[in-house]
């Protein structure tokens, strides 16, 4: 118990090391990725990426594929830029779910595009996944009225990460039997 507990420190404590090497490797965002689930974030992504014009765009389980292709096309962005990718069946699964696509692509910074009240919870998922990964997160908040997530979620989210990261399992099965308000 000892041995897991000093093995499962150690992991957590490369995630600092681990961001600041890829900060210092790509000081600036490389990719967006947008955590789907309201088309405001796409509209908001679209109009940001029109400043960044030579960055992809990874969309994880937005709104319909064609939807967010009209969004992005409107507003200039080549069809070829945007990538969407359905796999993801919640918040911490938008994240495992695109890490071989990051590596492939060797990006090591992303702009992280969420809305306000979901952005507490994405950026500790970001932080413990993205992190293990060596892949840096700026983020970027969408406006919103919703009221902020519950620090339930959060922890719970957090502790689905870390199951993640030791086991490469998310628990994305067992989420519905203890959802959380």
């Amino acid at each position: 118990m000892l041995a897991l507990a000093g093995l499962l420190l150690t992991l957590l404590l490369m995630i600092p090391v681990r961001l600041s090497i890829a900060r210092i490797q790509a000081p600036q965002p490389q990719a967006f990725l947008i955590l789907g689930g309201e088309p405001a974030r796409e509209k908001y992504t679209a109009e940001l990426a029109q400043w960044y014009p030579s960055l992809e765009i990874w969309v994880s389980s937005g709104i319909h594929a064609e939807e967010t292709r009209k969004i992005f096309s409107a507003n200039g962005v080549r069809s070829t830029r945007v990538h969407i990718d359905h796999r993801a069946v919640d918040t911490v699964t938008n994240f495992t779910t695109l890490i071989p696509d990051f590596r492939r692509y060797r990006i090591q910074h992303l702009f992280l595009i969420t809305s306000d009240f979901h952005m507490p919870r994405a950026k500790a998922i970001a932080t413990l996944v993205l992190g293990s990964q060596g892949i840096a997160f700026t983020p970027v908040s969408v406006p919103s009225n919703q009221p902020k997530e519950s620090n339930l979620r959060i922890l719970r989210d957090i502790c689905r990460s870390l199951l993640w990261i030791v086991t490469g399992r998310t628990g994305a099965s067992l989420q519905s039997a203890v959802d959380l308000p």
